[in-house]
């Protein structure tokens, strides 16, 4: 008994913190914008979905390329090195993102969110021209697309 009591409040909490509906979302109004009104059956809102979150990103994931400009080992050395690196890529060209990971066995230092290989390879001819980054490579990744 106590066992369904427990799993009843519990179900009933997580309820009433469940997130609205892209309906309940559209149908809101909002100071300066449009009105939209949804004419459908309740089973079929409930089928829709959840929307997401207000805090999520504002990105999408796809394949895409990067310009690997640094690859190391697996050392505290390597990690140096690469933070460095990532850091003299955003004083000479601020406007790339740096991407400074670990990637077992290995540390990384990429470049840029391309969607074609030619934005990738302009990026590795200005990296190159800059004379401080030698051992660059356009490598396939998933990349971060912002949406606005």
């Amino acid at each position: 008994m106590k066992y369904l009591l427990s799993l009843f409040l519990l179900l009933w909490v997580s309820a009433m913190h469940a997130q609205r509906t892209i309906v309940e979302s559209l149908e809101t109004h909002r100071a300066g914008e449009g009105v939209v009104t949804v004419h459908a059956e309740s089973y079929i809102t409930s089928l829709i979905g959840t929307r997401y979150a207000a805090s999520a990103p504002k990105t999408l994931k796809a394949r895409g390329f990067r310009v690997q400009v640094y690859a190391g080992n697996n050392s505290r050395v390597a990690r140096n090195e690469a933070n460095r690196i990532a850091g003299k890529i955003k004083e000479t060209f601020p406007e790339m993102p740096v991407y400074t990971y670990f990637q077992p066995p290995r540390w990384l230092c990429r470049v840029g969110d391309f969607k074609s290989i030619e934005e990738a390879h302009v990026a590795m001819r200005q990296l190159r021209a800059s004379g401080e980054f030698k051992e660059v490579a356009i490598v396939r990744e998933q990349i971060n697309i912002p949406i606005e």
